[in-house]
């Protein structure tokens, strides 16, 4: 019984923790893209993450342009996803500084996944219906062009055709493995691996 309570533990932790992580990722990616925060999911993002993130900015400026405090927010996420995982793996008290690594990588890895992902369905998307409007396509377009920009600059289209998007896969792919490589050095456990998203392959 005591394990049962302890399964569905992890399992709300893990959901709820990914969910928010993944929601504050977006609020970075936002911030960075400058994308359009009047897109009714934008605003949606920002109504998730502002309680906390506000009071955060208080203390965490901006730093080259970067929203730093969605990047410390997003790292105490995931280190409490972590230590909360070892609280119910049996009490195991991790070690809080391993743990930020962890959470570093963690969240470095569900990016890149995020990223991944992201460009799939923007893939498929322009084959199935290229003239689409949806706000969710039009943001995820407007929060790919940074990563596909630097690229068409080294890579430019052949005429119509865009092949940035392949070489993009192919980085996106290189650095998870670095991080699964990363992560196999700091000694991340796997349950520890398991609560973050990967590249699906």
């Amino acid at each position: 019984m005591v394990n049962t309570f302890s399964n569905i533990g992890v399992f709300i932790l893990a959901t709820i923790g990914i969910l928010f992580l993944f929601t504050v990722i977006l609020r970075f990616m936002l911030q960075l893209a400058r994308a359009d925060f009047y897109n009714p999911i934008s605003q949606g993002i920002v109504k998730i993450t502002n309680p906390l993130l506000r009071p955060l900015r208080k203390v965490v400026p901006g730093l080259f342009g970067l929203d730093m405090a969605s990047i410390v927010l997003a790292l105490l996420v995931g280190w409490v996803m972590i230590m909360g995982r070892g609280f119910l793996a049996g009490g195991a008290i991790l070690n809080p500084l391993s743990a930020l690594l962890w959470s570093l990588l963690g969240c470095l890895m569900t990016l890149i996944a995020v990223l991944f992902v992201g460009m799939l369905i923007s893939i498929v998307v322009s084959w199935v219906a290229p003239q689409s409007s949806h706000p969710a396509l039009m943001l995820l377009q407007q929060l790919l062009e940074p990563v596909y920009a630097p690229v068409r600059k080294i890579i430019p289209p052949l005429g119509v055709i865009d092949i940035s998007p392949i070489f993009v896969f192919i980085l996106l792919t290189v650095v998870d493995k670095l991080l699964v490589g990363f992560a196999q050095s700091a000694h991340m456990p796997q349950i520890v691996y398991n609560l973050f998203w990967h590249i699906p392959f």
